[in-house]
């Protein structure tokens, strides 16, 4: 093997060690902080498909969502914003890599949770709001994912119920047909 080949081994190795080393830390989720005095609270109902955020108990803001589909289902139980991205890089689950912009399956903010490949985010498929088409996590339209980002923090409790019945008798529907019933935040079926 001559000079210039081992170089270019050397050079391919150390681009290949960057980029896993960029992407590592690109999916860090830091631990939270304690925020036991943390002004927002969110609350997502899965069968409602809404997200609302609130002060104090009051509702501050509403938004429509999309969820998980019934083969990937939106976990349930307590959970804290874990991180914060601003125009992030996605990395798919078969390799797949997009940069911010308009082909970003993640939209233009991440609002990371401490379980890991959850969040609450934005997308490039608006129409999808609404229905039960994510793989776990939280979509919002792409507008409404950086308005929520200005108002939430690192630590913000987020609460994922599936409540099919209001207090005033109305039902939405049983988008999981009450399989996400059985399921709860340690991670069964996901």
């Amino acid at each position: 093997m001559n000079w210039t080949a081992k170089a270019m081994g050397r050079l391919m190795a150390l681009a290949v060690a960057i980029a896993a080393a960029e992407r590592a830390l690109a999916q860090t989720t830091a631990a939270p902080e304690p925020q036991p005095d943390a002004p927002w609270r969110i609350v997502i109902n899965i069968p409602a498909m809404t997200l609302e955020v609130l002060d104090n108990g009051e509702l501050v803001k509403s938004y429509r969502i999309a969820v998980g589909k019934r083969s990937t289902p939106t976990p349930t139980g307590t959970f804290q914003i874990a991180s914060m991205v601003k125009d992030p890089t996605w990395y798919g689950p078969k390799g797949e890599i997009a940069k911010p912009g308009t082909k970003n399956p993640v939209g233009t903010r991440w609002m990371g949770l401490d379980r890991k490949g959850y969040g609450i985010h934005g997308t490039n498929a608006p129409g999808s709001i609404g229905r039960a088409a994510s793989h776990g996590c939280i979509r919002l339209r792409n507008a409404d994912a950086e308005d929520l980002f200005q108002r939430v923090r690192v630590g913000d409790q987020v609460e994922i119920l599936y409540e099919v019945a209001t207090a005033d008798g109305a039902e939405y529907q049983d988008v999981y047909r009450r399989a996400a019933a059985a399921q709860s935040s340690d991670g069964a079926g996901n």
